[in-house]
């Protein structure tokens, strides 16, 4: 990965301007602060929810000797730990979210907690600018033909029950509270959307591959273009989106150039990680499938959860075509990381931790 910022773009911060990276000892987080260390800045406040969770910034911290690296440990519920964590703060970055299954409980874990930040970054004197992470999942492509392009201007979901998907309601409505929040009080922000991230230390295989579900693995994204972006390159693009002048209240999403088929990729992982049995299932028959269960669920009274429905079928597996353009124009970005070079670090780590 480069070390340089974009020699053409002006900068909101300096280099010894105080960041705070929430969720910073996640998968993406821990490389937003290597990112920024990289890239020169040297007073960084890193928040994370335990001890534990800060393992993977050691490795980080260590090769900064220079660098001011505060570590804290808090509970973006607690309003008191938010005020605490954003406090001189000139950027906040803010990965933090919830996973959890229930939609009450993604939003109690990345709704709540971003009014919380918010809150505690209106009382920071001279703060700059506030980057929501969010992700791919927002976006709804029940409108668009199969391969058409969704980019930044793409429909966002709106049958959140019906789609049931915790996440990426909670992602949305997390959005939508910054977006009013600004409206409100001028705060600056920008939205960074990144698709699917992968490298070292991310999950085995992404749910635009196929799924599981039934003991046997359904390949079901076929010849589409999987959004990947290498977490290297995903993490270079949140640390610009930060920092770069004059790209207030915009959204970049984040993907790689180059997009591998999923069907490619999985050829690719079968070889360099190991193989294993699934079945290939044609997009109308797995749609056909999800329209059946929705029928169902329905007329069951909702004793059946609409696991399977059309709606989360058709944005993971309908097959879209994705663009950076926007990313490379206003932020300068562009990715370091190839797949081919990527993929094998990755297949490489994943081999390694079967």
């Amino acid at each position: 990965m480069t070390n340089r910022l974009p020699p053409d773009r002006s900068l909101i911060v300096g280099l010894e301007d105080p960041i705070l990276v929430t969720g910073a000892g996640g998968f993406i987080g821990s490389r937003v602060v290597e990112t920024l260390l990289r890239y020169g800045f040297t007073n960084i406040k890193c928040l994370v929810r335990s001890a534990s969770s800060a393992r993977r910034l050691q490795d980080h911290i260590g090769q900064a000797p220079g660098a001011r690296i505060e570590i804290v440990e808090g509970n973006l519920l607690s309003r008191q730990d938010c005020l605490a964590a954003a406090r001189n703060t000139r950027v906040i970055y803010h990965l933090a979210a919830g996973v959890e299954k229930s939609f009450a409980g993604c939003f109690l874990n990345s709704v709540v907690t971003t009014r919380n930040l918010l809150e505690a970054a209106d009382q920071v004197k001279d703060f700059r600018r506030f980057v929501n992470v969010s992700s791919f999942s927002v976006y709804s492509n029940a409108r668009l033909r199969r391969h058409a392009l969704l980019d930044e201007s793409s429909d966002l979901e709106t049958e959140h029950m019906w789609r049931n998907e915790p996440y990426a309601y909670a992602k949305l409505k997390q959005e939508e509270i910054l977006k009013e929040h600004s409206a409100r009080t001028k705060m600056p922000y920008v939205i960074v959307r990144p698709g699917v991230v992968y490298g070292p230390g991310g999950s085995e295989l992404t749910g635009r591959v196929g799924l599981g579900t039934f003991g046997i693995f359904l390949h079901l994204g076929g010849r589409n273009s999987i959004p990947f972006t290498h977490v290297d390159n995903c993490a270079a693009a949140i640390v610009l989106a930060g920092i770069i002048e004059g790209i207030e209240g915009q959204v970049f999403n984040v993907v790689d150039d180059a997009l591998p088929s999923s069907a490619e990729f999985l050829r690719a992982y079968k070889k360099n990680v190991g193989t294993f049995k699934y079945i290939s299932v044609p997009y109308r028959v797995f749609y056909l499938f999800c329209y059946m269960w929705e029928k169902y669920s329905h007329w069951s009274g909702g004793q059946l959860p609409p696991a399977f429905n059309r709606r989360k079928c058709a944005a993971y597996w309908k097959g879209n075509r994705y663009s950076n353009l926007k990313l490379k124009k206003l932020l300068g970005w562009a990715p370091t990381v190839s797949f081919g070079e990527g993929s094998l670090e990755y297949f490489q780590y994943l081999r390694a931790t079967r």
